[in-house]
């Protein structure tokens, strides 16, 4: 507190050259460093970046470095270190002690004078919507990928999600220091794999046990790393026995720069020689279109290569006003009006601010926020354009890991945290609540596990209570509910890990221990064929009644569409009023709730209302939608359906002497082989494999391949399921409503 106080200006000048000189230190390294930090950049001085890759590809240790070299921190600490500190980023226990990254964390440091806020990402397929907070609000990224693994099932992941939300990046092949490593296999996978106009920007000087440093192509200097900890840059001559193999790689550049950019095209047409301002020029313009990606190289974990990449970040990624932000603005009755966003740094324009990420911290809700336009003060009033409400900022903070500092205000551009906001993640702020402005959410993908879930001892229920509402806030893949057929309490997630993790978290930050049931896979219910309907409700009690037909196809949706659900209104004339539509969507999507095979929810299906009619005194919307409910129930009995289940893409890495092995494990789980491929004694296999059939495999994994083997596994998409599985699931069904009847009955 004593610190904080002083860094505030509270203290008494006379009474601080009393303190104790070691105290005194602090206080003057804590004083610059404040006044450092807080001091706000022009908008040219400022990068929004994350950095994500798969799974252990070296994100947080990359970071750790980025931090130690700006001068962020004073020391550096491994991921799993032996000090038992672990890495900044990775500030939860549990990360700590796995060794991997379960929250994206934010923090900003100074790298020449340009202020870089950072998030680092987790890499698992089962945190996957911390990627995609972090690349909603970012500028720019950097995509790490392993020198020995290359592009592997998450890369691609991440990928898509940088396609999705249209974020320029870096290229970072590290690892070069580890056994196999082969930077030219994995600049060839990112072509071939992942479509990308990628050439290398440096050539590293050995592999493995051999790395010395790397040669930079564009100013064509040779770069080595030394002092303890790779401090010291030295630059000198490219070794004569990599001068040829520079020279190609430059031409190689040069070549694929000139099939992006149109003016080092010319230059290219007319044999002019680039100088480095050209090529550095045409480096930022195509990286920032996203038509080409530099590549970068070096290990982290060795100090190699890391100062490059934050001069290639302030070089090449572009700054928050190179980058068109859009927002929706809404006029009742009309189509939304795409409205560009102002991200100048000025007072004039009035404040937009998209929360992007919940999170309970020591005072209450701590939400993530990303400013888009005009800046926003300490003690302002923002509105939140979903709900109306409105929130005075009592603390503006700036996050460093899971350090808080105090800020007076902040500007188009910033990533920062405020106290005490109720809102969702996605939620749009504004200071004026007259423009009507909303930003485009963050894409949410659906669970694909469920397991029954309850706690230890029934003295807990209320800390149970308490965890399950924290986290389904925070994390908007993480659901809980109540089953009324099972009589069970289920969480769904993305994956096993992700409900194993909130299920050390209740008991690690709540005292709650909770039991996990067996996983359940979100199955689907879909037609196999178009059914006809034609329904009439009609029900004369006394008064006025209620009067509604419905009549018109349901039909299956195409597969690369079975997990959604459409309603077309095709009717013309008045025999269906417009004003009833909506009733009768609303009683069609009720019932696609629950099935009648196995109680899942239907997808794949297109209602289409062809006809009907209606009763100019007894027909309303609620008449409309049982009529639409009727309907469904009728094409429940008449349609043919049948079951769909959750494929995943399933990738497994091990030594060669054990790929029979996995083949038919994989095989046995009715896997379908999509590829393989070999590298210096280890192979890769993809294979699509039903979700119900992957549950236990990481023991089989490990147990048959004496611990070497990985996999990872992602969503692929939805297909029809075997009649064994079907029957199954059927029988199951009807086993458990049979027996909630008998229950009833006693």
């Amino acid at each position: 507190m004593t610190l904080i106080t002083i860094l505030k200006g509270h203290v008494n000048l006379r009474r601080l050259s009393r303190l104790p000189p070691c105290i005194f230190e602090n206080y003057t390294r804590c004083m610059a460093s404040f006044t450092k930090y807080a001091e706000h950049k022009p908008l040219e001085k400022i990068r929004n970046i994350g950095i994500s890759a798969h799974i252990d590809s070296g994100k947080t240790t990359l970071t750790e470095r980025i931090l130690y070299y700006t001068g962020r921190i004073e020391q550096m600490h491994e991921v799993r270190g032996k000090d038992n500190v672990g890495a900044t980023m990775d500030s939860m226990e549990l990360e700590r002690q796995r060794g991997i990254t379960i929250q994206s964390a934010a923090t900003y440091t100074i790298w020449k004078d340009h202020n870089i806020n950072i998030i680092d990402t987790p890499g698992h397929v089962d945190f996957t919507v911390e990627v995609e907070r972090a690349l909603r609000v970012l500028d720019g990224a950097i995509l790490v990928l392993c020198a020995v693994g290359g592009v592997q099932s998450q890369t691609l992941t991440v990928n898509r999600q940088m396609k999705r939300y249209n974020v320029p990046c870096l290229a970072f092949i590290n690892k070069l220091d580890r056994m196999g490593a082969n930077p030219y296999r994995v600049l060839h996978q990112m072509r071939s794999k992942m479509h990308h106009n990628a050439a290398f920007i440096q050539l590293p000087i050995g592999l493995e046990g051999e790395t010395k440093g790397l040669i930079d192509l564009i100013t064509q200097k040779a770069i080595y790393f030394e002092g303890e900890y790779g401090e010291v840059i030295r630059q000198d001559e490219i070794p004569k026995d990599m001068r040829t193999e520079a020279d190609e790689s430059h031409q190689e550049l040069i070549e694929h720069l000139s099939n992006a950019d149109e003016i080092l095209g010319e230059l290219f047409l007319n044999e002019s020689k680039p100088t480095e301002k050209d090529l550095t020029d045409a480096i930022r313009r195509t990286c920032i279109k996203r038509t080409f990606t530099p590549v970068l190289v070096g290990t982290a974990l060795k100090n190699k290569g890391v100062q490059p990449l934050l001069d290639a970040v302030i070089d090449y990624l572009p700054n928050p006003g190179e980058v068109e932000n859009l927002a929706n603005k809404e006029k009742q009755g009309e189509e939304p009006i795409k409205v560009v966003l102002d991200s100048a740094r000025n007072d004039k324009k009035s404040f937009v601010g998209l929360a992007f990420k919940l999170e309970a911290g020591r005072f209450g809700q701590l939400t993530y926020f990303r400013c888009y336009q005009g800046m926003l003060k300490k003690g302002d009033t923002i509105f939140n354009t979903r709900t109306n409400k409105k929130v005075r900022i009592a603390r503006l903070v700036r996050l460093h890991s899971n350090q808080m500092e105090d800020v007076h205000e902040v500007y188009a551009g910033d990533i920062f945290a405020l106290f005490g906001v109720d809102c969702a993640s996605g939620d749009t702020f504004v200071t004026d609540n007259k423009l009507d402005l909303s930003m485009e959410s963050i894409f949410v993908p659906d669970p694909v596990v469920s397991m029954s879930i309850q706690a230890k001892n029934s003295k807990d229920r209320d800390n149970f209570a308490k965890g399950i509402a924290r986290f389904t806030k925070e994390d908007p893949t993480f659901r809980f509910f109540y089953d009324p057929d099972s009589k069970e309490t289920l969480v769904s997630g993305m994956g096993e890990l992700h409900l194993d993790i909130y299920a050390q978290r209740m008991e690690r930050e709540y005292a709650c221990p909770v039991i996990l049931g067996k996983p359940k896979v979100a199955f689907r219910e879909t037609l196999t064929e178009p059914c006809e309907f034609d329904y009439l409700h009609k029900k004369q009690s006394g008064g006025a009644g209620q009067f509604a037909r419905v009549s018109g196809i349901m039909e299956p949706l195409p597969p690369h569409e079975n997990t959604k659900l459409e309603f077309s209104d095709e009717t013309t004339g008045t025999n269906v009023p417009k004003q009833f539509i909506p009733g009768a969507e609303k009683g069609f999507r009720q019932m696609c709730e629950k099935g009648l095979l196995t109680g899942h929810k239907l997808a794949g299906i297109k209602f289409r209302l062809i006809d009907g009619a209606h009763h100019i005194v007894d027909s309303s919307e609620l008449a409309f939608n049982l009529a639409a409910q009727g309907a469904v129930r009728e094409v429940f009995e008449r349609g043919n359906w049948s079951i769909l289940e959750p494929i995943m893409l399933v990738e497994v890495t091990a030594p060669e002497e054990f790929q029979g092995t996995v083949i038919g494990q994989l095989t046995k789980r009715k896997g379908v082989i999509t590829g393989t491929d070999g590298n210096e004694g280890w192979f890769t296999i993809c294979a699509e494999v039903p979700l119900n059939d992957m549950f236990g495999y990481v023991g089989e994994l490990r147990s048959s391949t004496q611990g070497k083997g990985e996999f990872s596994m992602e969503y692929s998409r939805y297909s029809p399921c075997t009649m064994e599985v079907q029957e199954e699931l059927v029988r199951r069904y009807q086993e458990s409503l049979s027996s909630n009847v008998q229950k009833k009955k006693n």
